[in-house]
């Protein structure tokens, strides 16, 4: 698995768990939500990204 797509699916997955917790706990964990979608924006322009630094640690392939 390459680093973009272990980081789509890592946020994939975060986005999904937020909007469950929710829907079925308290509307807080939207927050979270906020959260990922502000980072991923600004990793679009800043080309800095926590995750992927943490993927390649974990011997993920480059592009």
């Amino acid at each position: 698995m390459t680093i973009n797509e272990a980081l789509r699916l890592t946020a994939g997955i975060f986005i999904l768990l937020t909007l469950y917790l929710a829907v079925n706990y308290s509307n807080d964990w939207l927050w979270f939500t906020a959260f990922i979608a502000t980072n991923l924006i600004l990793s679009s322009f800043t080309k800095l990204c926590f995750m992927m630094s943490v993927f390649r640690k974990l011997g993920c392939k480059e592009d």
